[in-house]
């Protein structure tokens, strides 16, 4: 990544562990870390905590705790955790990691005790103490407009999940962002909001085709999530989500990518080469933000990736 010209990596919870790959990154230098994102509920915030403060040391303070709800099948029946009532457990897991982190940087007592979490005891043992670049920032990832206001009325930023387009963003988010940020007493300034848009591009005609066809089949997997059918409903198309939800019920996640059409793709994901890649991230995020991750469909070379990334620039 650093190769390339960006400025950072983000990990998120897919296959793998979101938190092994940071480690590894971290000993690059001079790199931001992110996981973008952790799924929260199944964590307790001590682990969190922990995996934090241990990567904002090992990047010397480049570290971004990012953290998601995921959806209730996935939290309930992946991590056999518990789901309810998400905004007011993401909010209340947000206040208690910056009691943790309080309690270790000051040495004060830990006396947090909340609907969802407690924690009352922090003995010199188990406390890594502070640390010279302080706590990590906290940034959640949000879709609907009770999560996404909650997280700019109490988190540090907020991470625009890749499944979206520029509709959706000005129309649903930024208005929720805005009601969040009044109720906190905030700036605009004083938050960050980072998109994360997914990207798909090869170095021949032949790899951009390949990488087209992932994408529609990434695209058709988010779409059937009835989580995501507000996106697809800001365009007029959500009746694609049912049906795409009742063909990945039948396991047909191949044939899935063929409902996703070129103007659906376009929308949500920025295609083709590096400058219209380029081109359609500018002008979905100009005057929001001034950094974006990229969520690769697919494995981008890395001649490529630097071109987008100077395009960018």
């Amino acid at each position: 990544m650093r190769d390339a010209g960006a400025s950072g990596v983000a990990t998120f919870e897919g296959q793998h562990d979101v938190f092994a790959p940071l480690t590894l990154a971290a000993t690059v230098g001079g790199l931001d870390l992110m996981t973008n994102v952790a799924i929260a509920f199944p964590r307790n915030p001590i682990h969190l905590a922990h995996q934090a403060i241990d990567h904002q040391v090992l990047s010397r303070g480049r570290f971004i705790l990012g953290l998601g709800t995921q959806v209730r099948a996935q939290i309930e029946k992946r991590f056999g955790a518990q789901f309810d009532n998400p905004v007011a457990r993401m909010t209340e897991l947000v206040a208690a990691l910056r009691a943790i982190f309080e309690a270790w940087n000051t040495g004060a007592r830990l006396n947090f005790r909340g609907e969802y979490y407690r924690h009352t005891l922090m003995t010199p043992t188990f406390s890594p103490g502070p640390n010279p670049y302080g706590s990590p920032p906290i940034y959640v990832g949000a879709l609907g407009p009770k999560l996404t206001r909650a997280t700019a009325e109490h988190a540090d930023g907020l991470l625009v999940m890749p499944f979206g387009s520029k509709r959706f963003l000005h129309h649903n988010t930024l208005p929720a962002v805005r009601e969040g940020l009044q109720a906190s007493g905030r700036h605009i300034d004083d938050f960050a909001i980072i998109p994360e848009i997914i990207v798909s591009a090869g170095e021949t005609d032949a790899d951009r085709a390949s990488a087209d066809a992932g994408t529609r089949r990434l695209l058709a997997f988010y779409g059937s999530t009835p989580a995501y059918r507000p996106v697809l409903a800001a365009h007029g198309w959500e009746d694609l989500q049912p049906e795409l939800n009742a063909m990945s019920k039948q396991g047909r996640w191949q044939e899935m990518g063929a409902l996703i059409d070129d103007e659906i793709m376009h929308t949500i994901a920025a295609c083709g080469t590096p400058a219209e890649i380029a081109a359609h991230i500018r002008d979905r995020v100009d005057g929001i933000s001034d950094a974006v991750c990229l969520y690769q469909s697919g494995p981008i070379g890395l001649s490529t990736l630097a071109a987008i990334v100077n395009k960018l620039r």
